[in-house]
């Protein structure tokens, strides 16, 4: 038996004795009662009884432990040409001063800080002052329009909300305060105070009565000290995609989430305290939470915050400039990424322009890695380049090779083998184990370990119907896939509607609430089809009302506008087509995953249950006239 089996299996059989283990790496202000807590099951809770603050382990610890001149923050920012780097004693100092301007606002424990801002280093230290004083953060990404802003609004129900002026991508600035007023006028319970920080690319303009500058906000500030929290306590709100369109607003611990974190930086993705590690991600995202945020500072390490992309910001060689410049010795990002460099230099030529001699290990997640994104990726780099599965839900990975334990084999395809701590089956629509190779639902055996999400914000009865309900004692993923004789497991599609653009999840179900609204729509489905570069992109099909004669084109337009608008450019929607019906089951279940199979040029069956199989072709037909389904074959 390997070191790896060894610690995997000791995860499963001694759970608590493993997870007390790895919180001795982590500062307590108390002790836990329990380390794992079944009085609610399945609601489980880990470290009951403890407190600690999050912000001390990222940040106060390690600047009274000998870190405080070792650089905490590179924030690298191609797209406003700047570079500035924050010593973890700088870091701390911005952070206690910003909690102090929170603390001014009346904003104590328990209270919610809505974050949406761009990608600069205002975003960190808000994250960690709202740590530091226990205020509950949840990040909105940037990128959202003011409806989708709004949603999440009114569930978390903010004392303040800080936000930034704009954005800036390349070649456009995009301006963020237009969007929060709009978002806030459509909320009923509208946020006391809010932050705006300037940034000289567009300048905002404040209301007097509701709006603080960041600027005087900070310079009327006295620097705060740490709030001990119970471990049990909430650190924030991450809302993802619900299938009905509504938002769900994932809760993350304070204790679990810290000792979970700090161990994976060193047994998955073998860092070191003091080196440069860099998730080229958003914060607005879980792997920003989690990787560019906290992981990092409370292992020690220091963390890069990049506002570019991985092409055009100025090249195909931005990442390389990056790592080489600033001493990387690990990179996360996503596959799509990957894709678009790969997309943009073929032949790897931007790579032999930097010295990449300190980066050993690249980490690929945010959707299935296919086998010719990540040959490309080992043959060019030659470092291991390792495909790992996690979710907003679990905050760290699931599946992963954890090259801080022992390299195994990689198998491409594969994000290889559970990682200790997850107990992962493959079931079949009664519950019962598949036997290996064989698909069936991914499933975790309860409890999950520290880290993963105990419920959802507001709504325990929605987390249990969600997650739960749907094999008893199990988290269902809503992943399907399989796990082979080695115990290497292979996660092969979604089993619900949520569709996965560049590394993002988004719901069809919101973008056909979008455009069912267009008043010639009647009815409307979206599906996610494969798109070489970002994994999946949503097209849409659109029956118009009896008696509407514009012209097709024109309402297309406006349809895909309508979505930009309300849920933002991120969603990545730019195809949709008219046509005459859906495709339907007798009982009028729109059949979604016939239609991405036959956009795809899958194999498809027709469904004993069709209510006119003549509505497929008819499918086809209109899949192939935007540019899908070249191949598509009925299955005998």
């Amino acid at each position: 038996m390997g070191r790896f089996d060894e610690i995997y299996r000791r995860s499963l059989d001694e759970p608590e004795a493993f997870w007390a283990e790895a919180a001795a790496a982590i500062h307590w202000a108390e002790p836990w009662d329990r380390v794992l807590d079944d009085s609610r099951a399945p609601f489980y809770r880990w470290f009951s009884g403890g407190r600690l603050n999050t912000c001390h382990n990222a940040l106060d610890r390690h600047v009274d432990g000998g870190r405080a001149h070792q650089p905490a923050l590179i924030y690298d920012s191609p797209v406003t040409e700047t570079v500035r780097t924050f010593t973890y004693r700088e870091l701390l100092g911005a952070v206690a001063r910003f909690a102090g301007a929170l603390s001014a606002q009346g904003v104590e424990r328990g209270d919610r800080v809505v974050l949406y801002m761009p990608m600069v280093p205002e975003a960190v230290i808000s994250m960690l002052a709202c740590a530091r004083i226990g205020a509950v953060h949840s990040v909105v990404f940037g990128g959202f329009a003011a409806n989708e802003l709004a949603s999440r609004i009114e569930d978390a129900e903010p004392k303040v909300v800080v936000s930034a002026s704009c954005g800036i991508e390349p070649g456009r600035v995009v301006a963020y305060k237009p969007l929060l007023d709009a978002a806030i006028e459509l909320v009923e319970a509208k946020p006391e105070r809010c932050i705006v920080l300037q940034r000289e690319e567009l300048e905002a303009e404040l209301d007097p009565a509701r709006d603080l500058d960041w600027r005087d906000a900070v310079a009327a500030a006295e620097p705060t000290p740490c709030v001990p929290v119970e471990a049990t306590d909430p650190l924030y709100i991450l809302y993802t995609s619900g299938t009905t369109g509504q938002p769900k607003g994932i809760v993350r611990d304070n204790g679990g989430h810290a000792v979970a974190l700090e161990w994976t930086m060193k047994h998955v993705y073998d860092v070191e305290p003091g080196e440069v590690y860099w998730a080229a991600s958003d914060v607005g995202w879980v792997v920003g939470h989690s990787y560019i945020v906290y992981g990092p500072l409370v292992h020690g390490c220091t963390t890069v915050l990049y506002e570019g992309k991985p092409v055009g910001t100025p090249d195909a060689g931005a990442f390389w400039r990056v790592i080489s410049e600033h001493g990387v010795s690990t990179l996360f990002t996503a596959p799509t990424a990957f894709r678009g460099i790969r997309q943009q230099d073929p032949g790897g030529e931007h790579i032999g322009r930097y010295d990449l001699s300190r980066f050993r290990a690249l980490f690929l997640a945010g959707e299935r890695c296919d086998p010719e994104t990540l040959g490309w990726a080992e043959e060019r780099l030659g470092v291991p380049v390792i495909d790992h599965w996690w979710q907003t839900e679990t905050g760290w990975p699931i599946a992963a090779n954890c090259l801080g334990i022992e390299r195994l084999p990689v198998v491409p395809g594969s994000p290889t083998r559970a990682v200790p701590g997850w107990d992962v089956r493959v079931l079949d629509e009664s519950g019962h184990e598949r036997p290996a190779g064989e698909i069936g639902a991914l499933a975790v055996k309860l409890p999950m370990p520290p880290g993963s999400s105990p419920t959802l914000w507001n709504a325990d009865e929605r987390f249990r119907d969600t997650y739960l309900s749907a094999y008893p004692g199990y988290y269902q993923t809503a992943d399907a896939g399989y796990i082979d004789e080695a115990g290497y497991l292979f996660v092969m599609a979604r089993t619900d509607d949520i569709i996965n653009v560049a590394g993002h999840r988004l719901s069809t179900g919101a973008i056909e609430e979008v455009l069912a609204a267009h008043r010639d729509v009647a009815e409307c489905a979206v599906i996610g089809v494969a798109d070489e570069l970002k994994g999946q992109v949503p097209v849409g099909f659109l029956v118009l009302k009896a008696g509407v004669e514009r012209p097709e084109a024109e309402i297309v337009d406006e349809a895909v506008q309508l979505v930009r608008e309300r849920i933002g450019p991120v969603v990545s929607f730019k195809t949709a087509a008219v046509v005459d019906r859906l495709p339907k089951t007798r009982s009028g279940k729109i059949l979604r995953g016939t239609m991405r199979r036959i956009a795809d040029a899958e194999e498809y069956g027709v469904p004993a249950t069709i209510e006119d199989p003549a509505a497929l072709e008819e499918m086809r037909e209109a899949l192939r006239a935007i540019g899908y389904a070249r191949t598509a074959a009925v299955a005998p």
